[in-house]
């Protein structure tokens, strides 16, 4: 376990924002199996109940930090007590639908947390490198059949989609204004922003998301509802983009300029996964259920067609993703049954990451340490 990821994190002062989330408590969990001294901040409250952070137990194991992103006060004074070297900025209403109820909220919190974040960071000698969490829907959305690239156009034509796109020009524009590459010497900062797909995983309890739905639906014994079954999506299970999240993290605390800038994680499947076939292959994998067509007013905002390129991450990270989606599906319905028979999380946790590292070693993957 101390070779992954080339022992970066061993005894790393790391802030995790957001780490109350579904990937966010996936990845300050992960940083705890590396030795990372991780401070987590977020909001009062986890962001549904029950929550991936609350059955793992994370709390104990971390400087457990509530506070609102969109306070610059409260993040600033975060970051200048813990000095952290290294930030994961994954805080954010991540919802689309969300934000078509409370667009003003979405914004604030996803455009204007980001700038607190890069403000807060500017104004600190401690952070050497950021890794800032948007979305697969920055991108302006043509139906391509093929996968968005990081140098495509930015777009975003509901709130969600925008407010992303709003971060991803802060970031660019601190990165560039205070953190530019030809005067990293003098700097010393590496700033990065991470875009993934669709990301499916054991602990995502959220509303309006396919595979918490199917799940809920599944324990229940009740059918899924499906708001779009031919929707095709970037499936990928969750510890995939974070072994990216982190290989990026890495690469920029020890390579720094050499890896700034905007990076794709995405699945396997280049072609993407319709709605209805993960849905049919979720109850196979349960052993039993049924799903319907359901048709709320907002399904029709949801993009039909969004795929992702990671060819820049596989060309210069030497990273690709190591589960199909049928797979991923599969370590998916281990979790919740393991949930369902009441099993230590955080130890399932522990044995799905040491899982996908040992198939990432099969792969030959540098950051497994393999």
């Amino acid at each position: 376990m101390n070779d992954w990821f080339e022992r970066a994190y061993d005894g790393l002062t790391v802030l995790v924002t957001g780490h109350t989330g579904f990937k966010g408590s996936w990845l300050t969990a992960w940083l705890v199996e590396l030795g990372a001294d991780v401070v987590g901040y977020s909001l009062e409250e986890p962001p549904t109940s029950p929550s991936n952070f609350e059955l793992t137990g994370l709390g104990s194991q971390i400087e457990d930090i509530r506070g609102d992103i969109r306070d610059y006060t409260a993040v600033q004074q975060v970051v200048a007590d813990y000095k952290p070297a290294l930030i994961f900025h994954l805080a954010a209403q991540p919802i689309v639908l969300h934000s078509i109820v409370e667009p003003k909220l979405t914004m604030d919190t996803n455009a204007g947390g980001t700038v607190n974040v890069l403000e807060a960071m500017r104004m600190t000698d401690s952070v050497r490198a950021l890794v800032s969490i948007t979305t697969d829907k920055v991108y302006e959305n043509r139906e391509w059949l093929w996968g968005y690239r990081e140098t495509d156009r930015l777009g975003g034509h509901d709130p969600y989609g925008a407010s992303k796109g709003m971060a991803e020009l802060a970031i660019a524009s601190y990165r560039e204004s205070f953190f530019p590459s030809h005067r990293y010497d003098e700097h010393g900062v590496a700033v990065a922003s991470v875009r993934a797909g669709n990301v499916i995983g054991g602990g995502d309890f959220a509303d309006f998301r396919l595979v918490p739905d199917c799940m809920r639906a599944l324990m229940a014994g009740e059918p899924i509802g499906i708001r779009n079954p031919l929707s095709v999506r970037p499936w990928q299970h969750v510890l995939e983009p974070l072994s990216g999240y982190l290989w990026l993290g890495a690469k920029l605390l020890h390579e720094g300029p050499d890896f700034v800038g905007a990076w794709n994680f995405g699945p396997l499947e280049q072609r993407g996964i319709p709605a209805k076939l993960l849905a049919e292959k979720l109850v196979a994998l349960w052993g039993g259920g049924s799903w319907e067509h359901t048709e709320p007013g907002y399904a029709k905002i949801e993009t039909g067609q969004l795929r992702l390129s990671w060819e820049k991450a596989a060309a210069k990270l030497g990273w690709q993703p190591v589960y199909g989606w049928e797979e991923a599906l599969g370590e998916i319905v281990d979790w919740y049954k393991a949930l369902k028979r009441g099993e230590d999380m955080y130890a399932v946790a522990r044995r799905h990451v040491g899982d996908y590292v040992r198939r990432a070693g099969e792969k030959g993957l540098a950051w497994s340490g393999e």
